[in-house]
């Protein structure tokens, strides 16, 4: 049977952990460890809207030249009517 992450003793959670992390980890407070779990937050957050605004930009380019090339259309269209 294997054992649950909740089942496992504190002792054996950190077994494969280096000693430096280890030290690191025991010393912390208990405000510390908050602004550690703020930070990871902070850090997905700043990830997902460096992905909306990737795509934003994207998207505007997109939007740019696609409004470029119908206005290039529309003048040969109009061209053809004006040389006729």
């Amino acid at each position: 049977m294997r054992v649950g992450r909740d089942e496992m003793s504190d002792v054996k959670k950190f077994d494969d952990l280096p000693e430096k992390t280890k030290l690191f980890l025991s010393n912390l407070r208990e405000d510390e460890v908050d602004t550690l779990n703020d930070g990871i937050q902070l850090v997905g957050s700043i990830k997902t809207v460096g992905v909306f605004i990737k795509w934003v930009i994207i998207g505007v380019l997109g939007i740019v030249s696609g409004v470029v090339m119908f206005a290039e259309s529309i003048g040969k269209f109009l061209a053809w009517f004006k040389a006729g």
